[in-house]
């Protein structure tokens, strides 16, 4: 496969599989913005809660899409995620964004998770960045100014995981169910470089007056996160990114590898240094770039898809092929190929959207499935849309595609 024809075939997916669904199936014309959740079975939960995070990233998608795209249908999706983001997810009295609203909009969990905030700039600078729209921008430099202010590890440095509704600390500060209980963890600081990267190139593109000082203290901030990533994240003998950390960040929960994680974490660190456009950061985060994502090979199968994660502690393996995980193995390759001329990462790509394109896309009914077993059965046990499941991660691996090789 070519790259001309990777790159038609990403859109063609892009449009007609995911965006489509999306627009189709999940907008909520009762209670407004997008239902919670669809299960594998294809039932749609119109009662299910609505989570902060599939939100933002419904946000981020079509507004990423109309920039890209131009389709004003995408812009009106776009604007009806943005509109419901903000009356009902950000916290109008404490600032930051709610967990999550129940189905008619109100708050449900309260807590506050940086991860999600940090989706939230996201979704809210993408759509500035499409649009120039000041309320969008204005909103993602307030929970910005919510990180720094109450995220910040002042005396370790680092971002912490969560705190209460009113900035307090909590006892459990886990992401998700299956994420160990520790203050500080990459896939958090990996959702922070990400926003802050969009950020930063939102307010150099931005043609309405922002304060310097403001965009310096995003630059800074960005120039930290990404240090972060390489001084303290990184694990220096096995180039995986490691997971889990105490808040001087002595690394917990074992010897854990996420494959998924580390080839995402190197094209967006690459991301980041870039966007900065400074050639002594660059020159010293492009090698972390690449011994990171050859770390990641350990975990690709014969057929070009990638496992999860292993625990190499207890001798343990996620060998589920989830559709994030692809979706990212696609990119990060690309990334290297177009970045460094390696012509295994090319193959490693395509070898990846081949398998996605045999197993994982659902050509019938839209969207792709949650992960196939290694047994080659699609698991239909997890969401087809819910919390965790939503257009961002395949949604931008075929913009990516399209942008980098036009």
């Amino acid at each position: 496969m070519t790259i001309k024809r990777l790159k038609q075939a990403a859109q063609v997916v892009l449009e007609n599989n995911i965006l489509s669904f999306w627009m189709e199936k999940m907008p909520d014309y009762t209670n407004g913005g997008f239902y919670g959740r669809m299960d594998g079975y294809g039932n749609l939960h119109p009662e299910a809660d609505k989570g902060a995070i599939l939100n933002a990233r419904i946000l981020w998608t079509f507004s990423a899409a109309y920039r890209v795209l131009k389709n004003e249908i995408y812009l009106m999706m776009a604007t009806r995620a943005k509109d419901y983001f903000i009356n009902h997810f950000i916290d109008k009295e404490y600032g930051g964004v709610y967990w999550s609203v129940d189905c008619k909009g109100t708050p449900v969990d309260t807590k506050k998770q940086f991860y999600a905030i940090g989706f939230a700039i996201y979704g809210l600078s993408e759509y500035a960045r499409a649009t120039g729209d000041r309320e969008a921008l204005d909103y993602a430099l307030q929970l910005f100014e919510c990180i720094e202010e109450h995220a910040l590890d002042t005396k370790y440095n680092g971002y912490i995981e969560a705190m209460t509704r009113d900035w307090l600390p909590i006892a459990d500060m886990r992401l998700s169910e299956h994420d160990e209980n520790y203050p500080k963890s990459q896939n958090t600081h990996l959702h922070i470089i990400e926003p802050y990267a969009n950020l930063f190139r939102t307010l150099r593109e931005c043609k309405t007056a922002v304060p310097q000082e403001t965009v310096i203290r995003v630059e800074k901030a960005l120039r930290n996160i990404i240090d972060i990533f390489t001084e303290k994240i990184l694990n220096p003998e096995t180039h995986h990114l490691d997971l889990f950390f105490e808040n001087d960040w002595t690394r917990g929960a074992g010897q854990l590898e996420s494959y998924g994680h580390d080839i995402e974490c190197s094209w967006l660190m690459h991301e980041a240094a870039l966007v900065l456009d400074d050639k002594e950061v660059l020159k010293r985060v492009e090698p972390v770039v690449r011994i990171v994502a050859k770390a990641s090979e350990k975990g690709i199968n014969p057929d070009g898809s990638m496992i999860h994660e292993a625990n190499l502690d207890k001798g343990t393996v996620d060998d589920d092929l989830h559709w994030w995980v692809q979706a990212e193995n696609v990119v990060g390759w690309l990334n290297i190929y177009q970045h460094f001329g390696d012509n295994d990462a090319l193959n490693h790509a395509i070898r990846c959207w081949e398998y996605i394109s045999s197993k994982l896309i659902d050509y019938e009914n839209g969207e792709w499935y949650w992960s196939c077993r290694p047994n080659g059965n699609i698991n239909r046990n997890e969401d087809k849309a819910g919390f965790w499941k939503c257009p961002y991660h395949n949604g931008r691996m075929c913009l990516e595609i399209i942008e980098r090789f036009c």
